[in-house]
């Protein structure tokens, strides 16, 4: 069931806090996420939903990528704000090494409706003990290292992002946009988010249960022969893709080819197959108006109840469900 628009009736405020050498899409992504919903506002003749600035102990700010931001000094940390924003980036750990930011944007989120991290910026509110007994994510690559530097965290490494009460955390730096746009679609509901999502020509991911990781790069080791081999099936799932099919193709036993496939890619050549056939079957229902059933047979499942079984235990919803979540795009007819 959608949720209906939670959002107050006059504008809400949104801070975005930078520092320097923070990433600059984490501001930029979600900056124009909530400005595309002001314009879609104004378009219809009615007020814009958000009031926007990017924030900063000192201005102006020096980006990662070397683009300088001029941002609003920090408020007073007792005034409310409607969604405070800690975007990330490599300069994180020295903000979050700073004493005044970590004490003012302490006291902040107590005032704000919802607390956000985007990318890293997850380290600058561990190091506020915001993340203390919650569900949080950030960019894969530094998933172990949050969560040895703050234990009391519970790290998840696999989410586009992560909702837990009042605070967000997303995934790497473009799933930044990814949560700004359920943001929008909590406050103003799902077909605004939608046009927003259009408009900017991306994938509405709003559940936020989505990997970070495509199958292929969940599966790509190194190994060439794996690797090739993994290509190879995505042009064939609906062959034969029977462990002894398999292992002759890469010239193994099926005993050596079981045990060094599981060694090497850490899962089953089962499971690295239904991998592949949920994401491509995700792809097919995303973008085209192919019958469920005939996705199911042109990637290989078989029946369509052997796919929905498929992504319940995956994705943790149905091949229908994921298609009316995820379909954010005009469809081609497939």
């Amino acid at each position: 069931m959608r949720r209906t628009a939670q959002i107050p009736p006059t504008t809400a405020n949104v801070e975005i806090v930078a520092f320097p050498d923070v990433q600059l899409l984490d501001v930029a992504g979600p900056l124009q996420v909530f400005e595309s919903a002001n314009l879609a506002a104004t378009a219809s003749g009615r007020p814009p939903p958000y009031r926007t600035r990017v924030v900063a102990r000192e201005t102006p700010v020096r980006s990662s990528a070397g683009v300088s931001l001029l941002c609003a000094g920090l408020p007073s940390a007792a005034t409310p704000v409607d969604t405070l924003v800690v975007a990330g980036g490599r300069g994180v750990h020295r903000a979050a090494a700073d004493g005044h930011l970590v004490r003012w944007l302490t006291a902040r989120s107590r005032r704000a409706r919802r607390t956000v991290s985007i990318c890293s910026g997850a380290f600058l509110l561990g190091a506020c003990g915001l993340l203390d007994g919650r569900r949080v994510v950030t960019h894969w690559i530094d998933c172990a290292a949050l969560a040895e530097e703050f234990p009391a965290a519970r790290v998840e490494t696999d989410p586009i992002f992560v909702e837990d009460g009042a605070l967000w955390t997303s995934a790497g730096v473009t799933a930044g946009i990814d949560l700004a746009l359920a943001l929008v679609e909590r406050d103003l509901g799902h077909a605004t988010a939608m046009t927003i999502a259009r408009d900017l020509v991306v994938f509405l991911k709003r559940p936020g249960g989505q990997d970070q990781f495509s199958a292929f790069l969940r599966l790509q080791t190194g190994d060439e022969r794996f690797d090739r081999l993994h290509g190879w099936i995505a042009g064939h799932l609906d062959d034969d893709l029977s462990v002894a099919a398999l292992a002759r193709r890469v010239g193994m036993s099926e005993r050596s080819f079981v045990r060094h496939y599981g060694k090497t890619n850490g899962v089953s050549p089962a499971r690295a197959i239904e991998r592949i056939r949920i994401e491509a079957a995700g792809d097919l229902l995303r973008t085209t108006r192919l019958p469920i059933k005939r996705v199911a047979q042109r990637c290989g499942f078989g029946s369509e109840e052997t796919m929905r079984r498929s992504f319940l235990r995956q994705v943790a919803v149905t091949p229908q469900h994921y298609r009316e979540r995820f379909a954010a795009m005009p469809v081609r007819p497939g």
